[in-house]
């Protein structure tokens, strides 16, 4: 069975972008998902005085470890003013301090939602730029506009539209297992 780290980049505790990720690692056919939560890695704000000073927290490594061992990795964003939110770039610069290859060019799957009709485009397209290089995989991404008109728990993606979009990225995260 492959390993699926899946979590929403955000540090709320009613996050859409969990919610979505962790769908997305239940329809993977033989894997197990490990759904992180960014709060249980919340760190100082990232800075080398602090690194200097005090090392790298044990959470970077602790949030590195569980990369390591992933077969993949799934992650959606949730956007705050067209950006990656601070609980995930605070964690993205921790644990780049502990190796450079941060994600260990380990297939990933990069999706983003919002109640909005764009769906936090933006930061999908920043995540991917940023993700995608150097990575050997071919990163397949999705977004989701207007999360509570498209999106059921059980159902999952409840537009046809969207979900054939979602199952076409989904094959290419899956043939990269």
């Amino acid at each position: 069975m492959k390993q699926i780290i899946a979590f929403g980049a955000s540090s709320s505790k009613k996050s859409i972008n969990k919610d979505l990720a962790t769908y997305t690692a239940s329809v993977i056919p033989n894997a197990n998902a490990l759904i992180l939560d960014l709060n249980d890695y919340e760190m100082p704000i990232y800075s080398i005085d602090y690194e200097n000073e005090n090392g790298i927290p044990k959470k970077a490594f602790d949030f590195k470890e569980k990369l390591k061992l992933a077969d993949g990795i799934i992650i959606s964003f949730a956007e705050h003013n067209s950006v990656y939110t601070a609980a995930f770039k605070n964690i993205f610069d921790w644990i780049s301090r502990v190796e450079k290859i941060v994600w260990y060019n380990k297939p990933m799957f990069l999706m983003s939602t919002s109640d909005g009709d764009r769906g936090a485009k933006t930061v999908l397209e920043i995540a991917h730029n940023r993700m995608s290089f150097g990575n050997p995989h071919v990163i397949p991404t999705f977004s989701l506009p207007n999360f509570n008109k498209n999106f059921d728990k059980v159902k999952g993606i409840t537009d046809i539209d969207l979900n054939n979009k979602f199952q076409k990225a989904l094959k290419v995260f899956i043939s990269n297992l």
